[in-house]
């Protein structure tokens, strides 16, 4: 990616809704251009059926239509929009993200806890003086906690928790008010929540804390106008904290000019959680950080775009020896379906075809990974053990459709039907049909003769061969035949010709 080009993240946070645009120098320094903040509060709007109301994915919708004019002159390798617990939770998120990537102007990644976390932890670490010491990031969402783990620029573990500050908010402070007994419930309810970290996050794995994001920031800067240190929050600050909210009794009672407006109705869950976790994991004192999940997702997008750090590439061969993948076929069939593919791509967009390009080889290398389970259904084990996977770098949208490509490698195409409206993900699962068809022998399959090409028409394809090519594999263009008699049975067609 070119230096110096501007490169943005969208943060769809459970209570904010956050723009981050940087530029990065020739150190891999990020330099912020931009910063935008709205609150939405969708996450206050998720009902108890799982539903986020109307009014909430309004007030989403329209603070991504303006977030979209902003990046209006952004190509796509330049923005990447992340979203949190709040819509994975929600049960109509399809809704919302369908028209929010339509107004925003981008795709919209729902990321899984575990790689949220990852994401925080590279925001804090890139923002934090070079260190050898063992680092405990702790992020108090909305709607989720992230805990993390690590060293330098490397988490080595990492956890998510539905645990938050809206949502406790909700559930032991409604109206705003605070009590004795509501601070008690929502402590013990979230060390319930949290009581699986303390055997990974305990006080032995970690030398110094750090508190990132909206309720690190607010009880820091609480904990400073008590005339506390600033930039750090005690045990003993919280308790001061806690009995300063007791003392106003509601929201409307607080008249503290060291919390924002916005901050003010979630601000009981928010200190109820931390409460639980410097308990729990025996924090004495936790230092304010810098950086959060717009920045880890900006210097991820850096990385992402170059095939050589892109995280995903390590994910998936660390999964292709977790289920004893044959390494050898996974590579043949990898190559062959990007060789095929290589034919079909519209010439005038080369980084859009890398990318497809890049997940189509992505699935190759995978697609036997279900044979670990059990080579009857293989590829209906393996989308399985995809669409499931903690595979650090991908968000929820791409394991997906990672794990479709698996799903339609072979058998019938009714059951990825409708994906194949999307011209990409057709030109993947052709491709990868193909080449498993083709590698069927496990060898080296004969390309020479054949010439694959789309259809005049755009919504199909066509495949040749030589009269001598089909003598020297019969059974290669019997599957080759077969194949053309699978795609008839959709909107696309594959029409094939010996010669």
């Amino acid at each position: 990616m070119q230096d110096g080009l501007p490169l943005a993240a969208v943060d769809l946070g459970s209570n904010s809704f956050r723009l981050e645009i940087g530029r990065f120098d020739t150190d891999g320094r990020l330099q912020r251009i931009q910063y935008l903040k709205e609150t939405v509060r969708l996450g206050g709007g998720l009902d108890a059926s799982g539903r986020i109301s109307l009014e909430a994915m309004q007030r989403g919708w329209d603070c991504l239509a303006r977030f979209g004019e902003r990046l209006g002159e952004f190509a796509p390798g330049q923005v990447r929009a992340v979203a949190t617990q709040t819509l994975r939770e929600a049960t109509n998120r399809a809704e919302f993200i369908e028209r929010g990537a339509r107004l925003l102007g981008f795709p919209i990644d729902v990321v899984s806890g575990p790689e949220e976390a990852r994401l925080i932890y590279q925001g804090v670490a890139h923002l934090l003086p070079p260190s050898e010491e063992r680092r405990l990031v702790v992020d108090v969402g909305g709607r989720s906690t992230e805990l993390i783990l690590g060293r330098g620029l490397v988490s080595a573990a990492v956890a998510s928790f539905p645990v938050g500050s809206v949502a406790w908010s909700q559930q032991y402070f409604p109206n705003g008010r605070f009590t004795t007994e509501a601070f008690a419930r929502a402590e013990v309810a979230a060390q319930a929540v949290l009581d699986e970290a303390l055997q990974v996050f305990g006080r032995g794995a970690w030398d110094v804390a750090y508190g990132s994001s909206g309720t690190a920031g607010a009880v820091g800067s609480l904990a400073a106008m008590l005339g506390l240190p600033v930039g750090t929050i005690s045990g003993a600050g919280l308790q001061a904290l806690k009995a300063m909210l007791l003392q106003a009794k509601t929201i409307d009672g607080l008249r503290l000019e060291g919390i924002k407006e916005d901050r003010k109705p979630v601000i009981g869950g928010g200190v109820a959680v931390l409460c639980a976790v410097f308990d729990l994991l025996d924090i004495d004192e936790m230092q304010v950080a810098q950086g959060a999940l717009r920045q880890g997702a900006l210097y991820d997008l850096l990385d992402r775009e170059q095939p050589n750090t892109d995280l995903r590439a390590a994910s998936v061969d660390a999964l292709a020896r977790r289920f004893q993948v044959d390494e050898t076929q996974a590579d043949r069939v990898s190559r062959v379906a990007a060789a095929l593919h290589r034919n079909l791509q519209p010439e005038a967009a080369a980084d859009h075809a890398e990318r497809e390009a890049r997940k189509l080889r992505w699935a190759a290398r995978l697609h036997e990974v279900g044979c670990l389970v059990a080579h009857d259904d293989a590829h209906k084990h393996g989308a399985y053990i995809l669409a499931n996977a903690d595979a650090p770098g991908f968000s929820v949208p791409e394991l997906e459709r990672l794990s479709e490509l698996v799903l339609a490698q072979r058998g019938k195409l009714r059951k990825v039907e409708d994906s194949l409206t999307d011209d990409g993900f057709a030109r993947q699962v052709l491709s990868l049909r193909l080449a498993v068809a083709l590698c069927h022998a496990r060898r080296e399959p004969d390309l020479t003769d054949l010439r694959l090409a789309p259809s005049k028409n755009g919504t199909g394809w066509s495949l040749a061969w030589s009269n001598s090519w089909e003598k020297q594999h019969p059974q290669s263009a019997h599957l080759l035949r077969e194949e053309s008699q699978a795609w008839m049975k959709t909107e696309r067609s594959l029409s094939v010709a010996g010669n």
